[in-house]
């Protein structure tokens, strides 16, 4: 069973918030800093974290569904850029596994 199944809308905001604060703390760029693949990871990690800090303003402002979204959205960056390889998440509790 779901265990945010029965939650409001803002309880699931702040659970993907600190699911994906934890997210964009652990994550770690694989490639080699000054490549080609460690700008892109860096940009992988830029959109997270704009969307993230949205996130927080939205949920501030009491827009708990636009900031579920956009922590959503945030985690995705993540996850999209280990299914790329540019990014390293070894918690596959958090992480989405390769």
């Amino acid at each position: 069973m779901n265990e945010m199944a029965g939650c409001s809308v803002k309880e699931k905001a702040e659970k993907y918030m600190q699911v994906t604060g934890r997210a964009l703390r652990e994550v770690e760029i694989t490639a080699e800093k000054g490549s080609r693949e460690f700008a892109l990871a860096e940009k992988f990690l830029a959109m997270a974290r704009d969307y993230f800090g949205d996130g927080k303003y939205y949920l501030e402002k009491g827009d708990s569904a636009t900031a579920l979204a956009a922590f959503a959205y945030a985690h995705a960056w993540i996850d999209a850029g280990i299914k790329a390889g540019a990014l390293d998440g070894k918690d596959e509790s958090i992480f989405m596994p390769r």
